[in-house]
C-alpha cells in the first residue's frame, strides 16, 4: 500500500505539477489512513470499505479534529481511491459513493500559443543538448504525451518519416499519434546527429538520453522543462502535464473534436477528456452559434 502511495505522490508532483505543500498535505492525510487501515488489519486497498473509511473518519472526530481538517481527509482519500482506478490498481472504487465537498481540480496552467512558441526557441540550437532539450518540448508539445510514457519511448517507437509515433499508454494500450513536420524535422535532427553523440551503447533503446549514456527519468524531464521555461521567461508554473494541456486545449479551441483528442491523449473515458480540456468559452460559443436554430 505505501508503494502505492509513493507512486500517487510522484504523480501529483511530477506529472499533475502540484505544489511541496499540497504533496505533503496529501502525504500526510494518506498516511493517516493507511497506518489506520494497518493496525486494522487490512492488507489490500481493494478490500477497504466504506464503513471502514468512516469509521477512520469518525475516529478522527473522536480525537478533537476539526470538520474542515476531516472534510480534506476525505478529498484526499477519494483522489487517491480514484488515481488507483484509473491506473488499474485497484477493481472498484468505494469512494464513489460517499459525499465530499467539492473535489480539489487543480488543473495546471495552460500556455498560449505564444507562450509555447517562447518556451520552444529557448534550448540554445548550436549546442547538442540545446537539439536534444528542443527535441523533447518539441514532441511534449506535439503529441500530449505523458512525462511517463515521453521517458519510456523507444527508438523503434518513432515512424518520423511517416509522420506519427507509437506509444505504450496506461493499461498496455498502444496507441497512435500524428507528429506535425516542423517537430517531426527537429526531433529527426536530434536522432540523426545529437544522439549517437550522447550514446554508442546499442543496449539503450530509450530515444532520449543523457550525456551519461543513461535515459532521461521524469525528474529529469520535469528539471529540462524547468531551466527552459526560466529562460522563456515565462513566468507560470509549467510541467510536462502543463505541456500535455496546452496540446489538448489548443486542438479543441482550434475545433478538433473531442473524441479524436481523447483517443491522442489515452483516456479510456471521455468524461477525463473533457474535464482535463475544460472546453474554451469561445469554442463553446463557436458550436452554439453553428449548430443552435436560433443562434
Amino acid at each position: 500500500m505505501n508503494a502505492f502511495l509513493e507512486s500517487f505522490l510522484d504523480y501529483i508532483s511530477l506529472e499533475r505539477g502540484l505544489s511541496i505543500n499540497t504533496r505533503k498535505a496529501y502525504a500526510d492525510d494518506l498516511s493517516q489512513f493507511l497506518g489506520y487501515l494497518d493496525q486494522k488489519g487490512v492488507t489490500s486497498l481493494n478490500i477497504v470499505t466504506r464503513k471502514q473509511i468512516l469509521d477512520h473518519l469518525m475516529a478522527m472526530k473522536s480525537k478533537g479534529m476539526s470538520t474542515n481538517s476531516i472534510s480534506r481527509h476525505l478529498v484526499s482519500i477519494k483522489v487517491f481511491f480514484r488515481y488507483l482506478q484509473q491506473e488499474g490498481l485497484m477493481d472498484r472504487n468505494v469512494t464513489d459513493t460517499m459525499d465530499s465537498p467539492k473535489l480539489w481540480k487543480i488543473l495546471p496552467d495552460t500556455l498560449s500559443e505564444k507562450e509555447v512558441g517562447l518556451l520552444l526557441k529557448a534550448p540554445d540550437m548550436r549546442k547538442p543538448l540545446g537539439i536534444r532539450d528542443r527535441a523533447i518540448l518539441e514532441l511534449f508539445y506535439a503529441s500530449g504525451l505523458r512525462v511517463s510514457e515521453l521517458a519510456g519511448l523507444k527508438l523503434s517507437d518513432l515512424h518520423i518519416d511517416d509522420g506519427y509515433i507509437r506509444v505504450i499508454g496506461k493499461g498496455r494500450k498502444e496507441r497512435v499519434i500524428p507528429v506535425a513536420k516542423e517537430s517531426a524535422d527537429i526531433i529527426a535532427r536530434y536522432c540523426e546527429e545529437i544522439r549517437p553523440l550522447l550514446c554508442d551503447n546499442p543496449q539503450l533503446q530509450n530515444v532520449f538520453v543523457s550525456k551519461q549514456e543513461t535515459e532521461l527519468t521524469r525528474q529529469r524531464l520535469w528539471q529540462i522543462i524547468k531551466k527552459h521555461t526560466k529562460e522563456a521567461g515565462i513566468m507560470k508554473n509549467v510541467t510536462p502535464h502543463t505541456l500535455r494541456h496546452s496540446f489538448a486545449s489548443h486542438l479543441l479551441q482550434n475545433g478538433a473534436p473531442l473524441r479524436v483528442i481523447q483517443e491522442m491523449l489515452g483516456h479510456a473515458d471521455i468524461a477525463t477528456t473533457q474535464i482535463y480540456t475544460h472546453v474554451h468559452p469561445e469554442r463553446l460559443k463557436s458550436i452554439h452559434q453553428q449548430f443552435h436554430p436560433r443562434a
